[in-house]
């Protein structure tokens, strides 16, 4: 392959062939140059992509720091000068909690295992107590990135007052929301109408009923929503109907809504 210009002796790949020395997707290294992350080291007259051999480091950088847990904007900002040092220290603390939520696990399965088999089948109590654990290891481990202590504290106490069928209902109010938003939309109420400002006032009490009308559990909420895209695969799949019925105009009608009753 012949470069549009000599950079250095080193050797030159292209996509696919770096891709695949490396272990990496070409839809993976093009979106890391889409996101700054990783541009390739030029492009062939055809304008293919090339890479060479040092940037197989900066790559390695790359994959650890998304292995222990950093999402691609963090590490943009480490690898551009933030306090790397700081934020390995932080992520370290975060993955000795992990390792001590996965020991507690692993001890629950141990015990189960050790349990006798009852006359009338297996005792389905010490599963639960595996579920448990399991979850709480989870649950903790991706609220810690948005929620301060404070928040999981608070989060901690009103999970014990969720339901699945809480749940539910909350869902189909949210939904009834955003249709009748929509509605209004369409019939051109403005957001500082008394119409308005009703529908912007449910909106707050949906939102209170998760928050507990805690400061901290809000700030976290505002920031799970505005990283959607590196959430839990999980976390993410349970959000996206909300998010689907969430869009801009909505948003936008809620926004204004609250501006208008906050000056009054």
């Amino acid at each position: 392959m012949e470069p549009r210009m000599k950079r250095s002796v080193q050797k030159c790949y292209q996509a696919h062939e770096f891709a695949r020395m490396a272990g990496v997707s070409v839809r993976t290294l093009h979106h890391y140059d889409r996101l700054g992350l990783l541009k390739p080291a030029g492009r062939t007259g055809a304008g293919h992509r090339f890479y060479d051999e040092s940037q197989f480091v900066r790559l390695q950088q790359i994959v650890t720091l998304k292995f222990i847990g950093f999402t691609l904007r963090e590490i943009k900002k480490l690898m551009g000068g933030a306090d790397l040092k700081t934020a390995l220290r932080l992520q370290r603390v975060s993955l000795v909690e992990k390792r001590r939520q996965l020991d507690q696990a692993i001890e629950a399965i141990a015990a189960a295992e050790r349990l006798p088999r009852a006359r009338n089948g297996t005792d389905w109590r010490a599963f639960v107590t595996i579920i448990q654990r399991i979850q709480m290891q989870t649950n903790n481990e991706w609220t810690k990135k948005y929620y301060n202590e404070e928040a999981q504290k608070v989060l901690g106490e009103r999970q014990k007052l969720w339901s699945p069928e809480l749940q539910e209902r909350v869902s189909k109010d949210w939904a009834a929301l955003f249709e009748d938003i929509k509605q209004t939309l369409a019939r051109g109420v403005k957001p500082e109408s008394a119409e308005g400002q009703a529908l912007a006032a449910r909106w707050d009490k949906l939102v209170e009923a998760f928050t507990g009308g805690n400061a901290a559990v809000l700030e976290g909420v505002k920031k799970v929503w505005k990283d959607f895209d590196n959430l839990p695969a999980e976390r993410k799949e349970r959000m996206q109907s909300h998010k689907n019925a969430m869009d801009p105009e909505v948003c936008e009608f809620y926004t204004k809504a609250k501006a208008a009753r906050a000056s009054k």
